[in-house]
C-alpha cells in the first residue's frame, strides 16, 4: 500500500466493524505530486467517530470523515474530489495545490460496500505476510484480491510498490509484506545500520553464532539469531524484498551466507570488505561454480562512495546504497 503499507488500518476498520460499531475505509487513489500522503494510504472511520491512519495532511479529514459517516448510512461507496488552493495546501505544508481523489467505502453489507469477506481475507494475508492487492473498479464496484503472477499490470505495481489508477479504471491497492534486512555480522556497524533500517521501514534481523558479539547487551531490542549463517538464512527465506548485508569479512561467516544469498531472490546483497579482500572472495566463488552474473550481484565494497569513515557513516552509506537498488 506504499506509504503506509503496514499500519494496521484494514484490521482497525475490520476490528470496528465486527465489534458492532460500524466502519468505513478512505483510501487515496489520486493525488498531487508534492502530497503527504501517497496513493494507497488510507483512513478507517467508525460509525462513532472513530479514526485511524490520515489521507492527507489534515486539509481534508474532516470532509472525508463526514462523507464517511454518510456512506455507513446509505451503504454506498463514493469517490471524493477535492479541489485544494494554494492557501490551504502551504498551510497544511504542500508546496502548492492541487487535486486529491479519495475512495469512501463503507464495510459490510450493500452491493456498493467492502465486503466483510473480501477484507478479512486481505487482512488474513498481510498477516501471513504474503504480497496481496485489491483492485476495485469504481465503476461498476466490483472488487477482487490479485496475488503476484495474476495480472500484469499488478505485477508491476508489486515490483515498484506503488498502489495507482490504472489506464482502465481500476485502482490497485498495493499491500507487500514489509521490506527485509538480513545483517550478517553483529560488528559495530551493525548497531547504527539496524537502528536506520528500522527507521526506513525494514524489519531487521541479525546474524552471529559468536555469542559474544551478537548479545542482547550491544543489541538491545533486536532479533538476533546465533546459528551458522546459511542455516539461519535457510530459516529465514529471504525473498524479493529482502536485503542481505555481510559484514564479517571473515570468509567462514561470510562465505556461506553469500552462498546462500545467490541462489535466493533478494533485491540486494552487499559485502563488506576492501577491494583486495573482494578480490578473493570473487576467485572463492568462482571456484565454487557461481556464474558471473550471479557474482555480479553482489555490491562491494557495500554502501555508496560517500567518503564515509564512522561506523554511522559507514551505515548511512549502505542503506543509502540498498534504497537505491530498491527504487531504481
Amino acid at each position: 500500500m506504499t506509504e503506509a503499507s503496514h499500519d494496521r488500518i484494514p484490521e482497525t476498520a475490520l476490528a470496528w466493524h465486527r465489534a458492532g460499531k460500524g466502519a468505513a475505509l478512505a483510501t487515496v487513489i489520486e493525488t498531487w505530486g508534492s502530497a503527504p500522503r501517497q496513493a494507497g494510504s488510507q483512513l478507517a472511520i467508525s460509525g462513532e467517530g472513530e479514526m485511524a491512519g490520515s489521507v492527507s495532511g489534515g486539509c481534508v479529514e474532516g470532509a472525508v470523515v463526514t462523507e464517511a459517516l454518510e456512506a455507513l448510512a446509505d451503504r454506498k461507496s463514493r469517490v471524493l474530489t477535492f479541489g485544494v488552493s494554494d492557501e490551504t495546501a502551504f498551510a497544511a505544508g504542500l508546496a502548492c495545490g492541487g487535486t486529491i481523489r479519495v475512495l469512501v467505502e463503507p464495510v459490510g453489507e450493500g452491493a456498493e460496500a467492502l465486503p466483510e469477506g473480501l477484507l478479512a481475507m486481505l487482512v488474513a494475508a498481510r498477516a501471513e505476510p504474503r504480497a496481496i492487492a485489491l483492485v476495485t473498479t469504481p465503476a461498476t464496484w466490483t472488487r477482487t484480491l490479485v496475488a503476484p503472477g495474476e495480472d500484469a499490470a499488478t505485477d508491476a505495481r508489486f515490483r515498484s510498490d506503488r498502489s495507482g489508477m490504472e489506464e482502465d479504471g481500476r485502482f490497485i491497492a498495493i499491500h507487500n509484506p514489509p521490506l527485509r534486512l538480513i545483517v550478517v555480522g553483529a560488528v559495530h556497524i551493525a548497531q547504527p545500520l539496524l537502528t536506520i533500517a528500522r527507521t526506513c521501514g525494514y524489519a531487521p534481523t541479525l546474524i552471529d553464532p559468536r555469542a559474544a558479539f551478537g548479545s542482547a547487551e550491544r543489541f538491545p531490542g533486536e532479533t538476533i539469531l546465533d546459528d551458522w549463517p546459511d542455516e539461519a538464512l535457510a530459516r529465514l527465506k529471504p525473498d524479493a524484498r529482502t536485503a542481505i548485508v555481510t559484514l564479517t569479512h571473515d570468509p567462514k561467516l561470510d562465505d556461506p551466507a553469500i552462498r546462500f544469498a545467490l541462489t535466493s531472490p533478494a533485491f540486494y546483497l552487499g559485502c563488506l570488505g576492501s577491494t583486495r579482500t573482494h578480490a578473493k572472495r570473487l576467485d572463492r566463488l568462482a571456484a565454487a561454480g557461481f556464474t558471473p552474473d550471479q557474482i555480479a550481484r553482489i555490491h562491494a565494497p557495500v554502501g555508496l562512495d560517500i567518503g564515509a569513515k564512522t561506523p554511522a557513516e559507514i551505515a548511512v552509506s549502505i542503506m543509502a546504497q540498498i534504497t537505491q537498488t530498491l527504487r531504481k
